[in-house]
């Protein structure tokens, strides 16, 4: 099968699961599904093919000397691994919806980890790139969320095109 045509299949794969799911983002279940054989020798295989944008390390780095830097994700913790690899170190915790929950970011997710990590909801920034999930979800109860919108395509007060921009919305 051509590569075009590879890609297309899986493309229509992902849409009959839908993203609201937690098997779009379980890589074990696509392996299977799929049977592209063992993941882990993949993860290996393509791991230098990970990167961070520009931003990522020196915020982090600039972050965790003033706050609790916390990894929140509706990936699995086995695809976690490869992704966090080489900036683990600068988060406090990183809770997988998928792996630790069992479910993709609900509201449920997020009051769980207040309540594991002993924090207000009121007390929480949060910045992802998925709108439901990482901005409608935590916003409609409480938590500051923060919109990661890097092709400005939900243009609004809550949207932050570079992680960058976090500096200028935190105290001090």
């Amino acid at each position: 099968m051509a590569f075009e045509q590879a890609k297309e299949a899986i493309m229509e794969e992902y849409k009959k699961i839908g993203d609201q799911r937690i098997e779009w983002y379980d890589i074990k279940y696509w392996f299977r599904k799929l049977d592209l054989g063992d993941y882990e020798c993949a993860m290996e295989q393509y791991q230098n093919r990970v990167q961070y944008y520009p931003e990522v390390r020196e915020l982090l780095a600039s972050l965790n000397s003033k706050y609790k830097v916390i990894a929140t994700s509706g990936s699995p913790k086995e695809f976690l691994y490869h992704l966090l690899r080489d900036i683990k170190p600068y988060f406090h915790r990183v809770f997988s919806s998928i792996s630790d929950y069992k479910q993709v970011k609900t509201r449920e997710f997020y009051l769980s980890l207040c309540r594991e990590l002993d924090v207000n909801p009121h007390n929480i920034i949060h910045i992802g790139d998925n709108l439901l999930f990482d901005f409608t979800v935590p916003k409609d109860m409480g938590i500051q969320a923060l919109y990661l919108d890097r092709q400005g395509k939900n243009n609004h007060q809550d949207s932050l095109s570079d992680l960058s921009q976090i500096k200028t919305l935190l105290p001090g």
